[in-house]
């Protein structure tokens, strides 16, 4: 069973950087969704499993960078000029065996983490 954890979530100031990791059990396309109270769970950004696709969300395109170090089964997300509505719960998600391509479809995601918080002050 995939396991997903989560790490890096804090407070930052506007304009400032984080960087969220996600350690995997193995090797699986990924992503990262985000929920802010009172809001559903929306797409952040997403990963093939080998790492030649990558997909954003318009929000954070420019701003956030997915990588991946297959090495370690680790998705990292590089937050850059964080907004204060960035602030939400982060979560890493797994898509499901036999999926290979990033993809903003939460319904293709199996697996979620446990979720780390962001929080962005103005």
């Amino acid at each position: 069973q995939v396991q997903l954890v989560e790490s890096g979530g804090g407070l930052v100031q506007t304009g400032g950087s984080l960087r969220l990791s996600c350690a995997a059990s193995g090797r699986y396309a990924m992503g990262w969704f985000r929920q802010a109270p009172g809001k559903e769970r929306e797409f952040v950004a997403a990963i093939g499993s080998d790492g030649s696709s990558t997909t954003y969300a318009d929000s954070v395109k420019g701003r956030f960078t997915i990588s991946r170090d297959n090495a370690m089964n680790t998705v990292y997300l590089q937050m850059n000029s964080v907004k204060p509505e960035d602030t939400a719960v982060y979560y890493c998600g797994a898509q499901g065996r036999g999926l290979y391509s990033a993809s903003s479809n939460k319904g293709l995601y199996a697996r979620w983490g446990q979720g780390t918080q962001v929080t962005v002050s103005s």
